[in-house]
């Protein structure tokens, strides 16, 4: 019976990963093309005052669909759905149909607002900016939530439908969209075509679900009374997530407002930074905290404790050891990256070092960050969602306060500035000053885990974590294929002069090739288990793993 128990719960981890790496394989798919996007970006227009515009002008419209239009999300949507589905079969259509059309007359009316409210708004999100057309942006950019919201609530049909294709393309779309704003829209009308460009993507979002949704057949209308009392319940479930959310977009609007006084494409270095370390924790964490969740709620469920426990730990383990090396080959090669990524045209070689410096600063928080996701899960899973609210809020707090502070003191202390230009190497880069947001940013994330972490522990009742061998092995078969890594790029950069888009593609390959391949090396002599794990899940076919997708809101929640 004990080693029937056990193959279950083994089923339940290889079923982990394996949803893991499916997710992450989508997310990749939709961030490779959102770094196109950025790309695009960068060459038309550079670290400049359009892109400031550009970033500063989505801070409403986001802040918006966080919340306002995430309060009807898939998470909170689907349980309920579920549940319908059982109660009053052929009721579930009529019910979204009904949400749909309340959250359209909601958002719309909230949408309306701010599109009147925009001159005043904007003065708030980006004091420092004086341009007509920000105004002019965001109007058109309030769109936005009112469509990806909508967007949402038709996913929910199509996720409970197992349509999972159609959901997970419509992020490509998206991204299709705002290039298209960029390569066809923006050389005939200016600046409103970006914008355009971000609606026709949204709009392509909810369009590639749309038909399915209204094949759904409605066999009987849904009772007011009964309406009311499922939308309650959808709110309940979905109010604490929201605010959680809300925390992470006030962070980014403090964030803007100062960058807004800043150098003339502070704003735009900072987004770019922000964008590219956006790319491993979408792989890494949203991803294994995506996949998790399912599985938490059904043992959470069933009060089988040291099984959840079990799950988590394990969860805690693969994130620890391929956050690690990507924390590490991302700070080594963050020039060559960002330069490959975003080095054409008007983006200059001073706009890729300070964006290449803010990286930096990101990414030694995507640990702390990706394990932060995966803690939030788990008290979703266990149906308290006040805490991640909390946490949030810590986050916002020591964000912001970090931010003023280590601003002020770089603008006072010399010894500090010049100790951090000289330690990420951009001492006569203008504007270097910006990085002290990405570094508080990064503070904030941190001092979240740490108290997230804490608390999870205390509450969940889990035993101390055994991780000091994982972060051990990790780290130092990391710090050995960094090093690698390192030397290539020295001794190729001794070699010869590396400015072209082919060199700098040739010698980042080959520094990470050989410096992943290290870094393998070392963790195969060392017997790890989760290289073990990892490799072992990467063989098999995922025939049993359920298709899964990710939700906008995925990474902010």
């Amino acid at each position: 019976m004990v080693r029937s128990f056990l193959a279950v719960v083994g089923r339940e981890v290889r079923g982990m990963h394996e949803a893991a790496y499916m997710l992450a394989a989508f997310a990749l798919g939709s961030q490779l093309l959102a770094l196109v996007r950025d790309r695009l970006l960068a060459a038309h227009f550079g670290a400049s005052s359009t892109l400031d515009v550009y970033y500063a002008a989505f801070r409403i419209p986001d802040f918006l669909f966080a919340t306002v239009a995430s309060l009807l999300s898939l998470y909170a949507l689907l349980p309920v759905l579920s549940r319908l589905g059982q109660e009053h079969a052929g009721l579930v259509v009529s019910f979204l149909r009904q949400i749909l059309f309340v959250f359209f007359v909601g958002m719309g009316l909230i949408s309306a607002v701010a599109f009147v409210m925009a001159p005043w708004l904007v003065a708030w999100v980006a004091p420092g900016l004086a341009n007509p057309d920000l105004i002019l942006l965001v109007r058109i950019l309030l769109l936005q939530p009112l469509l990806l919201g909508a967007s949402n609530i038709v996913a929910s049909w199509t996720q409970l439908r197992h349509r999972f294709f159609l959901y997970s393309v419509s992020p490509l779309l998206y991204n299709l969209g705002i290039i298209f704003g960029i390569v066809a829209l923006y050389p005939h009308v200016g600046l409103a075509g970006l914008g355009w460009g971000v609606v026709l993507g949204a709009s392509l979002h909810l369009l590639v679900q749309l038909p399915f949704f209204t094949s759904g057949k409605v066999t009987k209308t849904l009772p007011l009374g009964l309406l009311y009392k499922e939308l309650v319940a959808v709110l309940g479930l979905s109010i604490p997530r929201t605010l959680a959310l809300a925390a992470g977009q006030i962070s980014l609007l403090a964030m803007v407002a100062l960058a807004s006084y800043f150098s003339v494409g502070s704003i735009a270095v900072f987004m770019f930074a922000y964008n590219l370390q956006a790319v491993p924790l979408t792989i890494i964490g949203v991803s294994y905290s995506v996949a998790a969740f399912p599985t938490l709620a059904r043992l959470h469920a069933r009060g089988e404790r040291a099984e959840f426990v079990r799950y988590v730990e394990t969860a805690l383990r693969h994130i620890f050891f391929w956050s690690i090396p990507a924390t590490v080959f991302c700070v080594v090669l963050r020039a060559q990256l960002v330069r490959v990524i975003l080095g054409v045209g008007a983006f200059s070689w001073d706009a890729t070092r300070l964006v290449a410096a803010a990286l930096a600063l990101f990414i030694i928080s995507l640990a702390a960050q990706s394990i932060t996701l995966l803690i939030a899960r788990a008290y979703y899973a266990a149906g308290n969602t006040k805490k991640p609210l909390y946490f949030g809020c810590v986050d916002v707090v020591v964000s912001v306060c970090s931010a003023l502070a280590l601003v002020a003191l770089f603008h006072w202390s010399s010894f500090m500035r010049a100790f951090i230009e000289a330690i990420l190497r951009v001492t006569d880069v203008p504007g270097t000053i910006v990085l002290m947001l990405a570094l508080g940013l990064s503070l904030g994330s941190i001092v979240k885990f740490v108290v997230g972490f804490v608390f999870f522990i205390h509450d969940f009742k889990i035993p101390r974590v055994r991780l000091g061998d994982l972060i051990f092995q990790s780290f130092a078969a990391s710090v050995l294929g960094g090093g690698v890594a390192y030397l290539v790029l020295f001794y190729t950069g001794l070699a010869g002069s590396v400015n072209t888009a082919l060199g700098l593609v040739l010698q980042g390959g080959v520094a990470g090739i050989l410096g992943v391949t290290t870094t393998g090396l070392v963790l195969a002599l060392l017997k790890n288990q989760e290289l073990a794990e990892a490799l072992a899940a990467l063989r098999r076919r995922f025939k049993d793993t359920p298709p899964m997708a990710l939700e906008p809101t995925d990474i902010s929640s």
